[in-house]
């Protein structure tokens, strides 16, 4: 099992978006979370997709950009920058969507 966040690609974002970040059209891509550092991710771990109700992927962390804010409520929160492509399940598996970030040892990802 590998380490990480769970994370959902909204909706109005579209199936283009979740696509782009497994079909090479880009290099990194950017998630986020709260807070001022991260406490129990480091450069290695993943973000795993979940796209539809369905987990499709993940995504190896490449950085955190500390420091930046939240534009609606002015809070402070971690730019999470991933490498793209990543890799990308034949077949999505049945994962429940949510808002915000959510820790996971990998237990959903095939073996």
């Amino acid at each position: 099992m590998s380490f990480g966040i769970t994370k959902t690609i909204p909706a109005k974002a579209g199936i283009d978006t979740l696509d782009s970040l497994y079909d090479g059209s880009r290099k990194d891509y950017e998630f986020h979370m709260a807070g001022i550092e991260p406490k129990r991710l480091k450069v290695g771990d993943y973000v795993y997709t979940i796209f539809n109700d369905q987990l499709h992927g993940r995504l190896k962390i490449q950085k955190f950009i500390t420091g930046a804010t939240n534009p609606a409520s002015g809070k402070p929160r971690i730019l999470i920058i991933v490498d793209a492509p990543g890799d990308r399940l034949k077949t999505p598996v049945a994962k429940k969507g949510h808002r915000g970030t959510r820790y996971t040892e990998g237990e959903d990802w095939p073996a």
